[in-house]
């Protein structure tokens, strides 16, 4: 048998062909398809979800030094030692993260390793929408993140 048939990819006019299924075969495959999605949406995030809790720390920062005499109180030493203590982990936290993104300082250029992330989890949510449609697709974003919820409130690690 043709490699090409047992892949499932024959192109005509540079289209993927849908290949018919048995329905164990479907179930095989969206079981693949769900850990491709899982382990590679997990090392997306990995480097992802620094962004958005940059973006939480420097609000929860800017809320910090508003408390009253935040600056100038002698009293509150131990408080203000406290917040630039959070201040300089926020910006240890983003240098970190901005090599794992990219890979110039301008952050133009991604870092070849979080490029290939990126282009796997797409290619992957192609290949469930077309093995097994965009309802499916859907209801395996939502079973991730229901997951991933679950792993936070039961203190799991999800790192």
């Amino acid at each position: 048998m043709p490699r090409s048939l047992l892949r499932g990819d024959s192109l005509r006019k540079g289209k993927m062909r849908k290949v018919k299924l048995t329905l164990n075969e479907k179930k095989l495959l969206r079981r693949y398809l769900v850990w491709c999605y899982k382990t590679t949406k997990e090392e997306l995030d990995k480097v992802d979800r620094y962004f958005t809790q940059l973006k939480a720390d420097d609000y929860i920062l800017k809320q910090l030094k508003l408390v009253e005499n935040y600056t100038s109180s002698t009293e509150n030493k131990d408080y203000k030692s406290s917040v630039d203590q959070f201040e300089t982990y926020i910006k240890t936290k983003e240098l970190n993260v901005l090599k794992k993104k990219f890979k110039d300082r301008k952050c133009t250029k991604l870092n070849p390793d979080y490029q290939y992330l990126q282009c796997r989890f797409t290619a992957i949510e192609k290949t469930i929408a077309h093995f097994l449609g965009d309802p499916e697709l859907n209801k395996i974003c939502l079973l991730y993140e229901q997951e991933m919820i679950e792993r936070i409130l039961q203190a799991r690690e999800h790192h």
